[in-house]
């Protein structure tokens, strides 16, 4: 890989992964609304698209070629088609950052659980999807797009939760200092449960993706998942402080409609390791508490 082509690549996962393949001497294009900063400098391209917009791109991508597309900012079907119309002929793979979301809820799904060529998608933009099942049904349809269209190998990256100290969401930090400020807060079911990623890891598993031969859907991330119940109750630990619950508080941000979480073994079984739940939140968790204000 010679050239890399980033839909994104200003935030969080995004940043490290332009960070990582520059550091690898990749040529880096990074295509945005051009609304975000980044702090590359010259060491990367840059063009604007608007990706509800199929001539931005069609504009943005006439007369250019990549070895990889990695896609972080697609939402709806009718962006993937557009995209993928938009990249015939210029690219050789496409990576594609999907979400434990394209599974229903429930928990330790294996990536047979959602089969993205036996899915039928329906052509929306992102408008059209709203909440936590439009954005499944976006990611699912994205997919299936993808992966019944695309004439290069596509892999589809089933992310679980992603945190990290660079984590722009402040999800899991909303509880960190919700119970070590001793801030009401109000968790829905705390019996849900879900798996989580380092951001870090993250990057470089869609780095790896490139590398390797491997195409089709695969669920990266530490092993196992966590309730949110236990989840607080590893912060209680940690800061010597009682949570506070109640219906009047500030709702916790992990108020999903239901348990997600993935099985990992695929990307065991080619090789991938990752940090383990407990170290990955015991370290993120003493991160925050160090942080807060009271300390």
């Amino acid at each position: 890989m010679k050239s890399a082509l980033i839909l994104g690549g200003t935030q969080f996962v995004g940043k490290r992964l332009v960070q990582l393949l520059l550091a690898e001497g990749i040529e880096v294009t990074i295509a945005t609304r051009g609304m975000t900063s980044d702090s590359f400098g010259d060491h990367v391209s840059r063009l604007k698209i608007t990706r509800e917009d199929a001539d931005s791109l069609q504009q943005a991508f006439r007369n250019k070629k990549w070895d990889v597309v990695f896609d972080q900012t697609c939402y709806s079907s009718q962006e993937a088609l557009d995209t993928l119309e938009a990249l015939a002929g210029k690219i050789q793979k496409y990576v594609f950052t999907s979400s434990q979301a394209v599974y229903d809820f429930g928990t330790i799904h294996k990536e047979e659980n959602f089969d993205a060529l036996e899915y039928q998608p329906t052509l929306k933009n992102r408008k059209e999807y709203s909440g936590y099942v439009g954005y499944q049904e976006a990611k699912r349809a994205a997919e299936a797009i993808l992966f019944q269209n695309a004439k290069v190998p596509v892999v589809a990256v089933r992310f679980p939760i992603i945190v990290g100290k660079d984590d722009y969401t402040n999800r899991l930090k909303f509880h960190v200092e919700h119970v070590k400020e001793e801030k009401a807060m109000f968790i829905e079911n705390p019996d849900l449960r879900y798996s989580f990623i380092d951001s870090d890891e993250a990057a470089k598993f869609l780095l790896s993706m490139v590398k390797s031969d491997y195409q089709g859907a695969i669920n990266p991330g530490s092993k196992g998942d966590i309730s949110l119940r236990e989840l607080v109750k590893l912060i209680e630990d940690f800061s010597e402080t009682k949570a506070i619950f109640h219906v009047d508080g500030d709702p916790s941000p992990y108020n999903l409609p239901g348990s997600w979480s993935v099985d990992i073994q695929r990307a065991q079984s080619l090789g991938y390791q990752f940090t383990s739940l407990d170290q990955l939140l015991n370290q993120l968790i003493h991160h925050y508490l160090q942080e807060s204000p009271h300390n």
